[in-house]
């Protein structure tokens, strides 16, 4: 058994779309207090740290680790809040930022725990959003990309923590 790799979205497409990104999420936070801006370990991290060095404020950088995938394809039905974020929420601003929303499960979860701590704003950024394949309505504020079906890696996103490296995103087959 192998896997097939294919490129869908070149690198310089992604690096466009994430300053494009950052700029419509500026245009939200112009009112002088910037947002916590959180990212949602492990996948999501370089789209996290690319997105945020377009902001022309400075955010503060928060992280949390969600586990739904373990080494499958598939997200799992259990969803392990791992690490939480290291400040209150409350009164804030506040931007989750995610590789992907699939289910929408993971997203749901999170926004249901954030949006109890009583922030101010509460929005979600992915770089990639899989509407067909939504079993949870969760509403993705801003979007890199909207794609099919298909295994999506690379750019952070990973096949059992393998991948990540990738500077596009590719589409995986195991055959």
């Amino acid at each position: 058994m192998g896997e097939v790799l294919r490129e869908v979205i070149g690198e310089e497409a992604v690096a466009g779309r994430v300053a494009e990104l950052a700029g419509e999420i500026s245009r939200c936070y112009d009112d002088g207090d910037p947002p916590i801006v959180i990212c949602v370990l492990k996948g999501a991290v370089y789209f996290f740290t690319d997105l945020t060095r377009h902001f022309p404020f400075s955010p503060q950088i928060e992280f949390v680790r969600i586990a739904s995938y373990g080494a499958g394809t598939s997200p799992g039905q259990d969803l392990r809040f791992l690490v939480d974020v290291d400040c209150p929420l409350e009164g804030r601003h506040v931007l989750v930022v995610e590789d992907i929303v699939d289910t929408g499960r993971t997203s749901a979860r999170l926004l249901e725990i954030f949006a109890a701590r009583n922030p101010k704003t509460l929005r979600l950024c992915a770089l990639i959003d899989k509407p067909l394949r939504r079993e949870v309505d969760v509403p993705v504020d801003f979007v890199g990309f909207t794609s099919r079906d298909g295994y999506l890696i690379g750019y952070g996103m990973d096949y059992a923590e393998r991948y990540r490296q990738l500077p596009g995103v590719w589409e995986m087959q195991i055959v």
